[in-house]
C-alpha cells in the first residue's frame, strides 16, 4: 500500500483540479489532502506581514468550506498550522509517505517551499494549473514570450488557441487517509492545528467596501465563487464590464472575480467556459471581450514568471534603469494614507481598511509612490502583499513592474496624474468624501 500527500496551495476548489487528478492517478491506496496556514509571524524583506489581516480571513473561510466538501466525499482535510517546509516533512513521516502532488507556482517564494520539501527527501509532483491558457498550447513556448502584451494577446489570436475545458470535479469517494489515528499519533493533526475561526477586520462588512468579504455572498468558499459567477452572468454584466471597468467603488463596476481566482476557489477556466456559454446565448460585445482580455493579462503576467524567474524580483527588473530610490518619509505616509494628495490618500484608506481597491486606483497609487514619492517600487509591492484580500505574486508583481518601467511596459513606465484621475473619475468627489479626504 502507498500513500500520497496532496498538498492544496493557492487551488481551493475541487472542479477544475488537474493536480489532484494526478495525486488520483498515482496508484496510491491513501490519500491525504492538506493545508498548511503560514505563521502569523512570517513577513516580507520589508518587513510586512506576508499573509495579512484580510487575505488570512478571507483564506481562511476558503479552507473552512474545502474541509466541508472534502468531508463529505469521505476524506478528512489535514490542516497544519507552520511552514510547509516545516510540517509537510513531519506529516510524510508519520503516515508513511514518500510523495507529495500539489500545484506549480512560479514565483520565488513557492519555489523555495518545493526546493526545501525535495532537500528533506520528499518526491515532490508540481503541475501547472493556475492559467487560463495551457503553457504548451502558446505558439512561442514560454521561452520566447512576445516582449509585450499586445504581440501576446494578438499571437494567440491569430493562432485561434483557446483554453481547455475544466475538468470534472472528482468522484464522490476518494481514497481514504491510511487512519485518523495515524494522524493524531504524529502529534501534527491535534490541538493548536485547526485554525481559529477567521479574524476578519472591521473592514470586512464595511458598508463602503467593494467587496464586502465577511458577507457571506463573498466569503472565500468555492461555493461562494461559483454563485457570484452565476449571478454576475445572469445579471449580463458581462456586456457592460468595459464600460464600468474603471469605477472606483461599489460591487458591480468589475467583475470582483480575482480574490477567488487568487486563492484559487475559482479557476480561470471555469469562468472562460461559462463567459463564452453566456456569449453563445446573449450574444458577444466589447465588454464580454475585454473579460477574456482581462483574463489573457492575467496570464500574461504568470508566463513572465514561467521565462523569467527570479530576474522579475531585482531592483532594476526586466529593464536597465538605475537602482530604484526610496523616500521612508514618503513611503510610511502613502501606506498610512496621509501623503496630502485626496485621492491618493482616499485609496490607501480604503485598501488599509477592506483589502480591496479597484484596479484604476491601483494603478494610480503605485504611480505616485514610484514617481511622485520616489519610492521603491518593491516596498510598494510587499505593501500590496500584506494588505490585498486578492493578492496573486504574478499579476502584483507585474503590475508593479509595469507601471515602474521595470517590466514589459513598451512605453518605458506609467505616470498617472492624480488631480486629472480625479476629474475624469470622482468628478463630484464622493470617493474622497467617503474616505474622509475630500
Amino acid at each position: 500500500m502507498s500513500t500520497v500527500i496532496f498538498w492544496f496551495r493557492s487551488d481551493l476548489r475541487l472542479h477544475g483540479q488537474p493536480a489532484l487528478a494526478v495525486a488520483l492517478r498515482s496508484g496510491a491506496t491513501h490519500l491525504v489532502p492538506v493545508v498548511c496556514h503560514p505563521p502569523e509571524a512570517e513577513s516580507t524583506p520589508w518587513g510586512f506581514p506576508r499573509w495579512g489581516v484580510h487575505r488570512r480571513a478571507f483564506v481562511t473561510a476558503a479552507v473552512q468550506a474545502l474541509a466541508d466538501r472534502l468531508a463529505a466525499l469521505g476524506t478528512p482535510l489535514v490542516q497544519l498550522q507552520g511552514s510547509a517546509a516545516q510540517v509537510l516533512p513531519a506529516l510524510a513521516r508519520s503516515v508513511g509517505a514518500t510523495r507529495v502532488v500539489c500545484e506549480d507556482i512560479a514565483a520565488p517564494y513557492e519555489q523555495d517551499e518545493i526546493a526545501a520539501l525535495r532537500a528533506a527527501g520528499l518526491q515532490v509532483r508540481t503541475v501547472w494549473h493556475s492559467s487560463l491558457i495551457d503553457p504548451v498550447a502558446l505558439p512561442w513556448g514560454t521561452r520566447n514570450l512576445p516582449d509585450v502584451f499586445t504581440a501576446f494577446r494578438n499571437g494567440l489570436e491569430r493562432k485561434g488557441v483557446q483554453p481547455p475545458l475544466p475538468l470534472a470535479e472528482p468522484p464522490r469517494l476518494l481514497p481514504p487517509p491510511p487512519g485518523i489515528d495515524v494522524l493524531a499519533a504524529s502529534g501534527l493533526a491535534t490541538a493548536g492545528v485547526e485554525p481559529a475561526a477567521p479574524r476578519y477586520a472591521a473592514g470586512a462588512t464595511d458598508a463602503r467596501s467593494s467587496f464586502p468579504y465577511g458577507l457571506a455572498a463573498f466569503n472565500g468558499s468555492e461555493t461562494a465563487a461559483r454563485a457570484h459567477l452565476a449571478q454576475y452572468l445572469a445579471r449580463k454584466l458581462p456586456h457592460s464590464y468595459k464600460a464600468t471597468r474603471n469605477g472606483l467603488t461599489g460591487i458591480d463596476y468589475s467583475s470582483k472575480f480575482s480574490p477567488w481566482l487568487a486563492t484559487g476557489a475559482l479557476s480561470a477556466r471555469q469562468v472562460m467556459t461559462e463567459l463564452r456559454a453566456f456569449e453563445q446565448a446573449h450574444g458577444a460585445n466589447d465588454g464580454s471581450y475585454w473579460l477574456w482580455f482581462e483574463l489573457l493579462w492575467r496570464d500574461y503576467f504568470r508566463f513572465l514568471h514561467l521565462q523569467h524567474g527570479r530576474t522579475l524580483y531585482r531592483a532594476r527588473g526586466l529593464g536597465t534603469l538605475p537602482p530604484p530610490t526610496h523616500n521612508p518619509l514618503g513611503f510610511a505616509r502613502w501606506c498610512e494614507g496621509r501623503t496630502g494628495e485626496p485621492l491618493v490618500d482616499a485609496a490607501m484608506r480604503e485598501l488599509a481598511t477592506t483589502g480591496y481597491l479597484s484596479n484604476r486606483l491601483r494603478q494610480m497609487v503605485a504611480s505616485y509612490l514610484i514617481h511622485d514619492l520616489q519610492g521603491d517600487w518593491r516596498a510598494g509591492a510587499a505593501w500590496f502583499e500584506a494588505q490585498l484580500v486578492d493578492y496573486d505574486p504574478y499579476s502584483n508583481q507585474g503590475n508593479w513592474l509595469y507601471v515602474a518601467g521595470r517590466g514589459t511596459d513598451p512605453r518605458g513606465g506609467r505616470r498617472f496624474n492624480p488631480q486629472k484621475q480625479a476629474q475624469e473619475h470622482d468628478a463630484d468627489g464622493s470617493y474622497r468624501h467617503m474616505w474622509g479626504t475630500a
